[in-house]
């Protein structure tokens, strides 16, 4: 018996647990920037540690003008975007980000902690390119930003 065995004896540990920490994980650029527009400060700081945990550089806004701001200064590579916000709400700030050409093909993910069919289907007619619904888990998250980004395993 190794030590690993004997350990996980005591404490319960599991071989599942230990082999997914040694599973290829996705690889991004360090310092990819994310921009989170949202104004609880609770959802962008959950963001933020998880993106920051994966090696992204979040970017921040707390109402959809600055948020357009940041993205035409920054170019984020992916925007995550509630769509009730304070001043101008999401829809408008997706519209508006579609029409610029400089985020025009910028990924958005559109968020709402109330998820109701015509808000789905209004962020996806007019250029979002997910929807997720609050409270959201990590892998969650992850699945929908490796696939917008085309993040691969090594």
């Amino acid at each position: 018996m190794g030590l690993l065995d004997f350990f996980r004896g005591l404490f319960g540990g599991s071989k599942r647990n230990e082999d997914r920490r040694f599973q290829n994980r996705p690889r991004v650029k360090r310092g990819t920037q994310v921009l989170i527009i949202d104004d609880s400060t609770t959802v962008v700081t959950m963001l933020r540690r998880m993106l920051e945990q994966n090696g992204y550089e979040p970017l921040e806004a707390f109402d959809a003008e600055s948020g357009i701001q940041m993205a035409k200064e920054n170019l984020p590579r992916l925007i995550f975007l509630d769509i009730v916000l304070p001043g101008m709400n999401g829809f408008a700030a997706l519209r508006a980000l579609r029409r610029e050409p400089l985020t025009a093909e910028i990924p958005i993910i559109m968020m709402s902690g109330n998820e109701q069919a015509t808000e789905h289907f209004w962020a996806q007619k007019i250029g979002a390119d997910d929807f997720m619904k609050k409270p959201f888990s990590r892998p969650e998250v992850f699945a929908r930003v490796d696939r917008l980004l085309g993040v691969t395993k090594e």
